[in-house]
């Protein structure tokens, strides 16, 4: 067997304690990557005025619409970065995703940047404070959490239904549905760690930043909602 071929496929638990310390460092730099791209997409669009537009435009339509495209995107970036056995292809889904979270961003960027003024970075550090806190109960219990799946399998759907539903009968998804979605993703970030220290190939290390970063932004987006439901 080729050891370079088995390293770059073996799943990262099967690997040495070096190789996984790498794969691990591999992830969180892309995902800290990610992070700073959104941030700084997010500047360029407000700072040069297009952000305005976008918002209004999005805020004007149906919000399923834009909730389909966003679904769109990021199970196309998924699965792109999963199966693409080229670096460039797994970055190129990782930019797309990123981009793609940036634009679903804008509308309630521009409401908490107008109407709640340090909501913006308070959400911001509470959800890297909940992030690093979930992670570092992975890395320090080593529990398996794959039992998270199925929970949230179904508590992804339920949310995407009642959205839909919200969307075409007209209710607000208040207060508490925002919690749920906050602890949702809570969830989301022990199982996908677990998964990725448990299942990933060595080789996927951008699939596995992919990943993080929608757990981060899921979690950003809801932390973000209450902060703005709690100033009205």
């Amino acid at each position: 067997m080729n050891n370079d071929s088995y390293y770059s496929n073996a799943p990262v638990i099967e690997l040495d304690q070096i190789s996984r310390g790498q794969f691990i460092s591999r992830t969180y730099n892309h995902l800290f990557g990610a992070i700073i791209a959104f941030t700084l997409f997010e500047v360029f669009l407000f700072k040069s005025g297009l952000a305005d537009g976008m918002a209004r435009a999005m805020m004007g339509t149906s919000w399923l619409l834009v909730l389909g495209g966003f679904v769109l995107i990021s199970w196309v970036a998924r699965v792109a970065a999963h199966r693409a056995t080229s670096m460039p292809a797994q970055y190129a889904a990782l930019a797309g995703y990123v981009i793609g979270e940036a634009i679903i961003f804008v509308p309630l960027l521009y409401v908490a940047n107008h109407y709640a003024p340090g909501a913006i970075a308070s959400a911001a550090l509470v959800t890297l404070v909940g992030f690093t806190g979930l992670s570092a109960i992975v890395f320090i219990t080593r529990k398996d959490f794959s039992f998270l799946r199925g929970i949230l399998m179904w508590g992804g759907i339920i949310a995407m239904v009642l959205i839909v539903a919200g969307v075409i009968f007209g209710f607000q998804l208040g207060t508490f549905f925002s919690v749920a979605m906050v602890a949702l993703a809570g969830g989301a970030i022990l199982y996908d760690t677990d998964n990725i220290l448990r299942n990933y190939p060595s080789d996927r290390y951008v699939a596995a930043s992919l990943e993080l970063f929608a757990d981060v932004a899921l979690m950003l987006w809801y932390v973000l909602r209450l902060f703005l439901s709690s100033r009205r």
